[in-house]
């Protein structure tokens, strides 16, 4: 028996590629090293860029390997390619296009234009790129800076969207003792400069999809959320039916409702829930934005989702939007869990 498996990738726009993965090789370092153009980061299957859905073959993990993919998913088929081998010949389907994954990784500079309260623990952060920086990036996808003084990197994915660069703006969460969260409070000010790298991630806007969109959204989760919906505004044409639903656990951590019934006013196609577990008040729902979702939010087919959330919420969300309906193929997650 041959120690070198064919494994194919298959690209949401139809262009699939062939590539040879040797024993003991993952399928994403066998990809990389044959030039095909496959989203990763960590290659240590922590952040899911390198998702992929195995369509025919086996492909297990590498033993000792650990992966954000919960047991429910690995059984369904999910991969992360970054910690996958095959065991013989083998498919992999991607949801996305043959020239996403070509957006190059870059390291730029910025400085601090502005830090600004939102909520009791989430700060916007305004950053301008330095003259000669620059860094692409689609809605959805995050980038990774460095937090000054402390030499780690946390990763944010922008509110802003493309359009807006030189200017990029960030929600984060305050988080007790947090590397980001001391710095922004106690030590960063204008014009301090950041450096950043990206971009990062395959949870981005799939722009050809017209179909009726979803999104879920729970605490900064929002932030890649707005900035999709940011871009279906400013695309040309007829705008698809869009239901956000967001939440956080109490009132005092809402932040962006102002923000959201401006979005409103331009996109009448757009609906907007806002949740809170606990101490609702008028306007606001009483429980998770999962618990909103019913049958009538998916009577088309081709409904696409958009989730960004803790890992809970996402795998709620997940499980209760298939049940409504919705193809699993087209329900797009991005989970975070915050960093200290």
């Amino acid at each position: 028996m041959s120690d070198t498996h064919t494994v194919t990738l298959r690209f949401a726009d139809g262009v699939s590629r062939e590539v040879a993965v040797g024993a003991g090789q993952t399928v994403l370092d066998a990809a990389l090293e044959a030039g095909v153009p496959v989203l990763h980061q960590c290659r240590s299957g922590s952040c899911s860029s390198c998702l992929a859905h195995l369509a025919d073959g086996e492909a297990p993990i590498r033993p000792g390997a650990s992966s954000t993919l919960m047991p429910h998913e690995l059984a369904g088929g999910q991969r992360l390619l970054c910690v996958t081998q095959a065991r013989g010949d083998c498919t992999f389907d991607l949801g996305y296009g043959s020239e996403e994954g070509s957006q190059p990784e870059v390291e730029a500079h910025a400085f601090v234009n502005a830090i600004e309260p939102v909520a009791s623990n989430v700060v916007k952060v305004s950053l301008e790129l330095a003259e000669g920086s620059w860094l692409s990036f689609r809605p959805g996808q995050f980038v990774q800076i460095e937090v000054p003084g402390a030499e780690v990197l946390r990763s944010y994915s922008p509110v802003s969207i493309e359009s807006a660069l030189p200017n990029i703006e960030l929600l984060i969460r305050l988080l007790p003792q947090g590397a980001m969260s001391t710095w922004l409070t106690c030590g960063a000010k204008v014009d301090d400069v950041v450096k950043l790298k990206g971009p990062y991630g395959a949870f981005f806007l799939r722009e050809k999809k017209r179909a009726p969109h979803i999104f879920v959204a729970g605490g900064t989760g929002l932030a890649p959320v707005l900035s999709m919906i940011d871009r279906i505004h400013q695309i040309g044409g007829r705008k698809p039916p869009m239901l956000l639903a967001f939440g956080c656990a109490t009132p005092d951590q809402l932040f962006y409702l102002d923000e959201l019934e401006l979005r409103r006013q331009w996109l009448p196609t757009l609906q907007t829930r806002v949740c809170v577990d606990r101490e609702a008040t008028e306007g606001l729902v009483s429980g998770s934005p999962v618990s909103t979702l019913t049958a009538e939010d998916v009577t088309d087919p081709e409904t696409v989702a958009y989730l960004c959330g803790p890992p809970g919420m996402m795998d709620a969300a997940t499980a209760r939007l298939t049940e409504l309906g919705v193809k699993p193929e087209n329900i797009f997650a991005e989970q975070f869990v915050a960093s200290h």
